[in-house]
């Protein structure tokens, strides 16, 4: 088996049960990992009785998405196909992405068509993802993209970590940007593939305040991180146009602030390249129905 299937998890015991019978169910029966971010609710207890076969890790704090990272520590296949605990795969959708990745040497994550549960309706970022701008070399097996979904991706782990995984400051919420312009900056590519279908069905167990928070302040500091200056100006000043003017608003540009000493030590300009491709996906963002700091 080439792939391992990763999921992270928190307090969402009910949701997360239903995904692992899904993945349960995957042909070959893959090397499943569950990271439990210090749930409360018995989750890790659940999984332990009711999945003995899958590899559970305990970690006794909430890391977010550097969680995946914890799990990455113990993968010893080639590929992780990461999932949520309410996303999951389509039986055949691993073994598809994970046949790219053979494929393509450089290719170093594989984002999947989403359907969002019940009803299978395409989640609306999909097109963005279909009608990706950036440009790719000829090899790619799908449009080239200048980030990723992490619950519903497969990455190459040997890329993941060299380019250091997901960085514990962002914790989550938009976390995958800084790490997919790191792995750029590496040489590796991106792709968005059609035939490779993962389902979500969104928990109603959700932190939308927090994500939102967290959400504007890791756009604000990948910005700052990576961008030149003209660009972060840009950026930033068209964020501020469009955010509520609310609480969330506020807590998450006095965290952004906060963190400011750090961007600076660690701002690292990325190769004109991998900006110029950055560039291209400017326009999608600014008009983006999908992307909507709102919660």
């Amino acid at each position: 088996m080439s792939f391992t299937v990763v999921v992270i998890t928190r307090d969402r015991r009910r949701s997360l049960l239903a995904t692992l019978e899904r993945l349960r169910a995957l042909p070959g029966g893959p090397p499943v990992i569950v990271v439990d971010n210090a749930s409360a609710d018995g989750t890790a207890a659940a999984v332990a009785a009711g999945f003995p076969e899958f590899r559970l890790v305990r970690s006794p704090r909430n890391l977010g998405a550097v969680a995946r990272n914890l799990a990455i520590d113990h993968v010893r296949t080639p590929y992780a196909a990461f999932c949520d605990d309410d996303t999951w795969w389509d039986p055949d959708a691993p073994s598809r992405a994970a046949a790219l990745l053979d494929a393509h040497p450089r290719l170093a994550v594989v984002t999947g068509r989403i359907l969002v549960e019940p009803g299978a309706r395409e989640d609306p970022i999909v097109p963005e993802l279909r009608d990706s701008p950036v440009p790719g070399p000829a090899w790619l097996p799908g449009p080239a993209l200048g980030s990723f979904l992490a619950g519903a991706s497969m990455v190459r782990v040997e890329a993941f970590r060299a380019a250091g995984g997901f960085s514990p400051r962002l914790w989550l919420g938009g976390e995958e940007e800084l790490l997919a312009a790191d792995l750029m900056a590496l040489g590796w590519h991106l792709c968005y593939a059609e035939d490779v279908v993962i389902h979500h069905q969104p928990s109603p167990l959700r932190e939308a305040h927090l994500r939102r928070r967290h959400g504007i302040r890791n756009t604000l500091w990948f910005t700052w991180l990576r961008r030149p200056v003209p660009v972060a100006v840009r950026r930033t000043s068209g964020l501020l146009r469009t955010l509520p003017r609310d609480r969330v608003t506020a807590g998450a540009l006095a965290e952004a602030a906060a963190g400011l000493p750090w961007v600076v030590r660690e701002r690292r300009r990325l190769p004109p390249d991998v900006e110029a491709r950055l560039r291209t996906l400017e326009a999608s963002q600014r008009d983006s129905k999908a992307r909507r700091y709102v919660s």
